[in-house]
């Protein structure tokens, strides 16, 4: 039998400041044929429901998971993705977004040991193999921009992991992925990230300078089959609702 014709989605984006777009993941959405939505929560804009998109993405941020009581669209974000989550649409989480996403499934958020900010190897777990990561090489250098990490979720599987934090990755129920790491940057995604978020940048183990970032820059092209291999077998749960 021929293979089933892929399903056209109705993609949508969270985005928590306008310097943390969805870079190469909008390229996809486009050359995949999906219609690509967008909530900017700085604007105030309202919320989507479930039953409005196919596959939703959850950008990064500044801002804490724990931080409700600063922000007012935080809770009702958490609640659409607990929706989303008991609808069963595949999600991502990027950093911020891996966090809430966390936090959503019980987990706990809070500092990490060490500031992530530069190009850093991470390297798959074996539970990888068996995950939407399963095309990924086994350690791939990405870039990270974070200083808090999560728990894993009770029921998750944890799939990567650097020297500077223990959980760089997880899947829940082959539909939830959470990344803790960015590989959806493109070289201006980048540039307006170090211009916007300066003040992060400082000593640390695991802490590069802008120069060094913007060096490395065009390592963001390297990583665009990686994020396509999991963005296309993300979409394809959709198929299976």
């Amino acid at each position: 039998m021929p293979d089933a014709e892929p399903l056209i989605m109705q993609v949508h984006i969270i985005q928590h400041v306008e310097f943390e777009g969805p870079g190469a993941i909008g390229r996809w959405a486009l050359e995949r044929g999906h219609a690509l939505g967008t909530t900017g929560q700085w604007s105030g804009a309202a919320l989507p429901k479930p039953d409005d998109f196919d596959f939703l993405v959850i950008m990064g941020g500044p801002m804490s998971a724990n931080d409700d009581a600063g922000f007012a669209w935080l809770a009702p974000e958490k609640k659409l993705i607990a929706e989303s989550l008991r609808a069963q649409k595949p999600i991502l989480g990027v950093c911020l977004g891996a966090q809430l996403l966390a936090n959503v499934l019980g987990a706990r958020v809070y500092r990490n040991r060490e500031k992530e900010i530069g190009w850093f190897p991470v390297s798959l777990t074996p539970e990888a193999r068996a995950s939407v990561l399963r095309d990924l090489p086994e350690t791939l250098t990405v870039l990270h921009w974070h200083g808090e990490t999560f728990d894993l979720p009770e029921g998750a599987a944890r799939l990567a992991e650097s020297a500077g934090c223990r959980n760089q990755a997880f899947e829940f129920q082959g539909r939830a992925l959470g990344l803790q790491f960015h590989l959806e940057v493109t070289p201006d995604g980048l540039s307006k990230l170090i211009e916007n978020s300066a003040g992060d940048i400082g000593p640390g183990a695991f802490v590069q300078s802008a120069e060094e970032m913007q060096a490395a820059a065009a390592a963001s092209k390297e990583l665009r089959p990686a994020l396509y291999s999991i963005l296309d077998r993300l979409a394809a749960a959709a198929q299976h609702e």
